[in-house]
C-alpha cells in the first residue's frame, strides 16, 4: 500500500489515537497519544510477554506493545467498538491492516473479562477506562483476574488533596460534559481497591500529574 492509498484509507475514519503508520504518516486523532505513552512508562522491551489492552479503541497502545516485542497482544473493547460512543472499531481495523499487525481483537465488556473468556496475561493495560465504570471495584476485580503479573493503570482522579480513600460520583455530565464519566477516585482509593483485588506492590508514576486530575500507577501481584 503506497502513501496515497494509506491517506485515502485513514481519511475515512473518525480517529481518536494518533498512530504512526510509517513514512511520516500519523492518524489525525484528537488524543496526544505519544505524550500519554511517555507518561505511562510502558516497559521498553516486552519481548516474550503477553499483553492485554483493555479499552483499546483505535489500538495505539496495542500496536506499541507489539512493536516492543510482545509475544502476543490482545486488544479488547466494547463501548467504542460497539458504537456506543462517537468512536468505532474502524480505526483499529484500518491501522492493523496498514501496519500488517498480528494484534488480536475481541469485542468484550470489562465486566466479562475472566481467565475463561480471554485467558491470563503477563501485562495488562487499563488506560482511560476505570472512571467510565459504573462499578469500579468490580471492574478492577475482573481486570485482576486476568493479570498474571503487572497492571498498568491510567485514570482520572479527583479529591487529590485528601489522604483518606474517597471517590467522587459524577451522576450526570459534570466531568468533561460526558455522561459516561462516573467516578473520580483519589489515589488512596485507587490503591486501596488494587490491594483489595490482589495486587501487593504499587508504584505511582509521574505524581506531578495528579493535581491536574490524572493518576498513573503500576501494580504487581
Amino acid at each position: 500500500m503506497d502513501n496515497a492509498e494509506i491517506r485515502d484509507q485513514i481519511i475515512k475514519v473518525n480517529w481518536y489515537h494518533r498512530i504512526g503508520l510509517g513514512n511520516g504518516i500519523i492518524t489525525p486523532g484528537i488524543d496526544n497519544s505519544r505524550e500519554r505513552l511517555d507518561a505511562l512508562e510502558l516497559p521498553d522491551s516486552l519481548r516474550g510477554r503477553t499483553v492485554l489492552d483493555v479499552g483499546a479503541w483505535d489500538g495505539f497502545f496495542s500496536f506499541e506493545a507489539e512493536r516492543r516485542g510482545a509475544a502476543r497482544v490482545l486488544a479488547t473493547d466494547s463501548f467504542c467498538w460497539g458504537g456506543g460512543g462517537w468512536g468505532t472499531k474502524e480505526g483499529f481495523d484500518t491501522a492493523r491492516r496498514i501496519l500488517e499487525s498480528r494484534v488480536e481483537d475481541l469485542e468484550i465488556d470489562v465486566m466479562e473479562l475472566s481467565p475463561e473468556t480471554v485467558g491470563v496475561f503477563d501485562v495488562v493495560l487499563f488506560v482511560g477506562v476505570l472512571y467510565h465504570m459504573r462499578h469500579p471495584l468490580l471492574a478492577l476485580e475482573r481486570v485482576a483476574a486476568v493479570t498474571a503479573d503487572q497492571l498498568i493503570l491510567d485514570t482520572h482522579t479527583a479529591m487529590t488533596e485528601e489522604t483518606r480513600p474517597l471517590m467522587l460520583l459524577y451522576p450526570d455530565s459534570e466531568l468533561n460534559n460526558d455522561a459516561t464519566n462516573w467516578w473520580g477516585a483519589n489515589p488512596s482509593a485507587i490503591e486501596a481497591m488494587l490491594r483489595d483485588v490482589g495486587f501487593t506492590r504499587m508504584v505511582r508514576k509521574h505524581p506531578e500529574l495528579i493535581p491536574s486530575g490524572r493518576f498513573i500507577v503500576h501494580a504487581w501481584k
